[in-house]
């Protein structure tokens, strides 16, 4: 298991703390230290094998607690939040070094997260729990495509909508922000009211309420030209073209 916080005996150095696996499994203490440094290596934490864990980054700590789990073969690994308090970009490069080791990992894995880039980027099969109960179960490319909750949907950063039996979900990115009602080619629209506005990468990422809780991404210059502020009127308009239909079953749900 690698934990969220590491855990990492405070007194032992990197090379010790990994090498504690092999070497309760009844390795010799020179087998147990040279698969030590060669997964160290692997997680290119090699240089820091005889420094103890007060001396090491978060990042650098997670990758020798990831190693310390892999190191003793084990047929199952649970990775509980793997890069939780993680920088930003410490995450994504030891996510991509993770993926790697993972997909010449013969054993199951169990990941547990509450972000949505790491089930996608990291799972063969995505279960999602909501409120407790299971809600979604299937590829990441599937559940990614079709939410079938609204909780799900704002995980993978989609809208979704259910009506009857069937499913609509579109991106934020196909939603046209207006300040009257539209009118023309756009099929589906909605009143709301801003709730709030936060940056999106490039661009500004509205929620917006009313009959439905929908996602808006609009740019800057936008944002100036229709004041757009919590507590503004608008409508929101998406094209028929952009809307992805199905139902429950068509996902593995």
């Amino acid at each position: 298991m690698a934990f969220q916080d590491q855990l990492l005996f405070p007194h032992l150095t990197a090379l010790e703390n990994v090498a504690f696996g092999p070497r309760t499994a009844g390795a010799s203490r020179a087998d147990a230290r040279r698969t030590a440094q060669s997964w160290l290596d692997r997680f290119g934490v090699g240089d820091l094998a005889t420094r103890k864990p007060g001396q090491l980054s978060g990042g650098q700590a997670q990758r020798v607690s990831i190693a310390r789990a892999l190191a003793n073969d084990p047929r199952v690994l649970l990775l509980d939040e793997p890069f939780a308090g993680l920088d930003v970009s410490v995450a994504a490069g030891l996510r991509v070094e993770l993926a790697r080791h993972l997909a010449a990992y013969d054993g199951v894995t169990l990941l547990v997260t509450h972000d949505a880039i790491d089930a996608l980027t990291l799972a063969d099969v995505v279960w999602v729990l909501e409120g407790g109960k299971l809600v979604q179960v299937g590829p990441p490319r599937e559940v990614a495509a079709r939410p079938l909750t609204h909780h799900v949907a704002r995980l993978v950063g989609l809208n979704v909508l259910h009506e009857g039996d069937r499913f609509w979900s579109f991106s934020p990115s196909a939603v046209t922000v207006s300040p009257a009602e539209p009118s023309g080619s756009a099929r589906h629209r909605w009143p709301g009211t801003v709730t709030s506005l936060a940056p999106h990468g490039d661009a500004v990422r509205l929620l917006v309420s009313g009959r439905h809780e929908l996602l808006a991404d609009v740019t800057p210059a936008a944002v100036a030209e229709l004041e757009l502020a919590p507590g503004r009127e608008v409508w929101l308009s998406v094209k028929e073209t952009a809307v992805d239909t199905y139902d429950a079953g068509s996902n593995g749900g």
